[in-house]
């Protein structure tokens, strides 16, 4: 196994492949013990001096740093380059995408062209007010229709209970801790329905306006989306965000919109409990129409895929996200579209995504949503420059601009042919940008909002996030991680780092499987534990 790699040759820095220990000759002389995932300078560096990763500016030296030494917070600091306007003519080279030209996957064809990978109903409420009642319609309808997850730890609970009452405490560490005993799950009523989603969000008033406009461009997105049958929403009636904006923004997406739509608003009502029931009756009555859709052939343009990376590790620039940055590349060659997030992961980057963009008008939207994004974090008091959290630095991701660096391979080399602003859909194939922050759940929920019908989410530390409506896979940046996190993992793009398998050869096995999992051949750990994450972005608040 290779123990270091140097990722261009413009890089005054070696990433360790392995756990190297001082006086180890690797490279060049070490003067530190170096953890897997880290990196080391391999030439002097005085203060002030550059520190490049990937060919880019990533840091620079706070103190002097000797060759051989390990770098981290305490002697170096981020830094990125500069970006403008450029006139460069972007020439790119596509994949060989013979091996996939012929390929389908069976997706429920909607009346507007889109294709789902899932089929689900959503009820949602306009505004935090009504999340009481939508938590009475999910237990309601989760439990009779059969969809309701398996109740593993309340039955735990139960059986700890039962020994305590009998006055076998000293048992509770015992086997009577592990008992479980099954409780008998309901058949399903509708077999072609992949479920009934219920979101909740503590938005809708209270915020400012831009907030709730947003929020009824998302929620629109949501009920828009090619793997939604049909939606119930629920109002308050005296709220920011309004019936009419809601009504506006679903126009706006979809101009031919035919799903069933139910809204009910409570102040219309002589009581909570006769609205309830009007909603369980015309929800109920919806899914027997969302029952008859089928599956059928549908080709990789209609695929619609999120980017996004969580629980980033000093590996994640070098396997998986270089792995997914491929699988872009061949969806987009084939017709279909790619979406790039996380405007904070771009810090850095941003001159290279200028200079791919197809048109100046594109580059121009991605430099003003940037700055005007920068700008506002700022005067938060959170720059850029903070976005590493504390697990990505521990594993070896020091700068803003070294996780930038990584992160923004997910992307592939393809050319831009979109910017979005948050909430916006995604409607022109090829490899579209979409300003959302790099949280994972704001970033996900944000993604499948523009119309991804499917996300692809590398991970190094490991993090269970998924989503209501949309498979979320997640594919491990090493095979330690695959291994101790099994439940959550679903493909390992670890092969990379230990040198026994490319990033093209594991980017084809990822689309293979990207295509079982679109079709429903497989479903996604995210989606058989039921992380249903859902959370709105609050603009300006959050990295």
């Amino acid at each position: 196994m290779r123990r270091t790699l140097q990722l261009d040759p413009k890089d005054n820095v070696l990433i360790a492949l392995d756990d190297l220990k001082a006086g180890e000759t690797v490279g060049c002389d070490l003067v530190s013990d170096i953890p897997n995932k880290h990196k080391f300078a391999i030439r002097d560096l005085a203060v002030g001096d550059a520190i490049y990763m990937y060919g880019v500016l990533v840091g620079r030296a706070r103190r002097p740093v000797c060759r051989g030494e390990l770098l981290s917070p305490d002697n170096i600091c981020h830094d990125a380059e500069a970006y403008a306007a450029s006139a460069q003519l972007f020439r790119w080279t596509p994949p060989d995408v013979s091996r996939f030209r012929e390929k389908t996957f069976r997706g429920y064809r909607r009346t507007n062209g889109e294709v789902g990978t899932r089929n689900y109903w959503i009820v949602l409420p306009l505004v935090f007010c009504e999340n009481r009642n939508i938590d009475v319609l999910k237990e309601a309808f989760e439990e009779e229709l059969g969809f309701a997850p398996p109740q593993i730890y309340r039955h735990r609970i139960a059986n700890l209970v039962r020994v305590y009452r009998q006055g076998h405490a000293g048992e509770l560490e015992g086997p009577g801790f592990t008992e479980n005993r099954k409780a008998g799950a309901p058949e399903r009523v509708f077999s072609n329905l992949d479920g009934i989603k219920f979101l909740r969000h503590e938005m809708g008033c209270g915020g400012t306006r831009e907030d709730s406009n947003a929020l009824c461009g998302l929620l629109a997105g949501y009920i828009c989306h090619p793997n939604v049958a049909g939606a119930t929403v629920l109002s308050l009636g005296c709220q920011h965000s309004q019936v009419p904006i809601l009504q506006s923004a679903i126009a706006h997406r979809d101009s031919v919109f035919r799903k069933p739509l139910h809204i009910f608003e409570q102040q219309q009502f002589r009581s909570e409990s006769e609205m309830l029931d009007q909603a369980i009756r015309h929800t109920f009555f919806g899914l027997v129409e969302a029952n008859k859709a089928a599956r059928e052939e549908a080709p990789i343009s209609a695929l619609k895929i999120g980017l996004k990376c969580g629980g980033s590790d000093g590996f994640s620039g070098i396997s998986a996200n270089p792995a997914v940055g491929h699988v872009a590349d061949l969806v987009v060659t084939l017709g279909g579209t790619a979406i790039l997030a996380e405007f904070p992961e771009l810090c850095g980057v941003e001159q290279e995504l200028i200079n791919r963009s197809a048109s100046p008008e594109l580059a121009a939207r991605f430099m003003d949503l940037m700055r005007t994004y920068a700008r506002r974090a700022e005067a938060a008091g959170s720059g850029f420059e903070m976005n590493p959290s504390p697990g990505n630095i521990r594993e070896g991701l020091i700068t803003g601009a070294m996780k930038s660096a990584g992160a923004a391979r997910k992307g592939g080399t393809s050319p831009v042919t979109a910017v979005l602003d948050y909430p916006e859909r995604a409607v022109r194939p090829g490899l579209n940008l979409l300003c959302t922050p790099g949280s994972d759940v704001e970033c996900v929920t944000a993604e499948v909002g523009a119309g991804a019908n499917l996300v692809l989410f590398t991970t190094g530390l490991g993090t269970p996030t998924g989503n209501p409506i949309a498979p979320v896979i997640k594919i491990s940046t090493n095979s330690t991680l695959r291994d101790r996190m099994a439940d959550i993992i679903d493909f390992d793009a670890g092969a990379i780092v230990t040198g026994d398998s490319g990033i093209e050869d594991t980017g084809e096995a990822l689309l293979q499987f990207v295509l079982r999992v679109a079709g429903g051949e497989a479903r996604t750990k995210s989606e058989v534990a039921n992380h249903d994450n859902f959370i709105p972005w609050k603009r300006g608040l959050s990295l």
